[in-house]
């Protein structure tokens, strides 16, 4: 079980001056020509928002020099050709990754550097199968700027970082019934159907046939004892799962 956890703070701001969207920020050099002093990170995120704020944020502010792009198959060209980074930062529901597949190719791929998972959404139990996979941290999506930028400083420097009431409330919460009945593919299909995706939305996320997860929907109205999609994912909220 690891240790070295860091709290969060202040939100992060879904702009970074508050009146126009950055644009987005691509790697100024690469493996062979690095800076000294300045972190080298590779970010992988689809959304177009997140990944040029956090990009434009951690450039800004933190100094970092900064390789984004959309998915794990172009993150591990990026790494093929440019790696190692002091850091990779991984979108989880992003194309590609296939739950904590992407994780394991990633890590492999990056000489030694920490990798961390970026998520939005993921159930809270993904943080400490993140990191027993071996992650370097784990980053919500909801976290404050500085802290932000704090995590990837202390992971950068080689350090586990969790959020210290994300592992608190994951710890102190039974699990429930509901839970217990389902594969960690089905949960991940569950919270997809909490947020209002469509199947083809889901079969993106992780990476998936939508044939596939027609077959993960089924079989979750079965377990949970529902008529369709809905009522699932209204069953799941009301049990308070998302």
């Amino acid at each position: 079980m690891r240790s070295h956890f860091k709290a969060l703070s202040t939100r992060f701001s879904s702009n970074v001056d508050g009146n126009e969207r950055p644009a987005p920020v691509q790697s100024l050099y690469n493996g062979k020509n690095r800076v000294p002093g300045h972190m080298r990170i590779l970010l992988a995120d689809d959304h177009d928002m997140v990944r040029d704020t956090i990009s434009a944020y951690l450039s800004s502010e933190g100094g970092a020099e900064i390789t984004a792009t959309t998915d794990l198959p172009r993150a591990m060209k990026e790494l093929e050709d440019n790696g190692p980074f002091d850091l990779v930062l991984l979108d989880y529901n992003m194309p590609g990754m296939n739950g904590l597949d992407g994780l394991t190719r990633a890590l492999k791929a990056n000489g030694g550097g920490g990798v961390a998972i970026l998520s939005g959404s993921a159930p809270t139990n993904t943080a400490q199968d993140a990191l027993d996979a071996g992650a370097i941290g784990f980053i919500p999506k909801t976290m404050g700027a500085q802290s932000l930028l704090n995590a990837v400083r202390f992971m950068s420097a080689g350090e586990i970082y969790a959020p210290v009431e994300l592992m608190r409330r994951d710890a102190a919460a039974p699990t429930h019934p509901l839970l217990a009945q389902l594969s960690p593919r089905e949960i991940e299909v569950l919270s997809g159907l909490c947020r209002g995706q469509s199947n083809k939305e889901i079969a993106r996320d992780l990476g998936l046939q939508e044939v596939t997860i027609k077959l993960h929907v089924r079989t979750l109205c079965r377990k949970l004892d529902a008529k369709n999609r809905t009522q699932a994912a209204m069953t799941a909220k009301e049990a308070g799962l998302f």
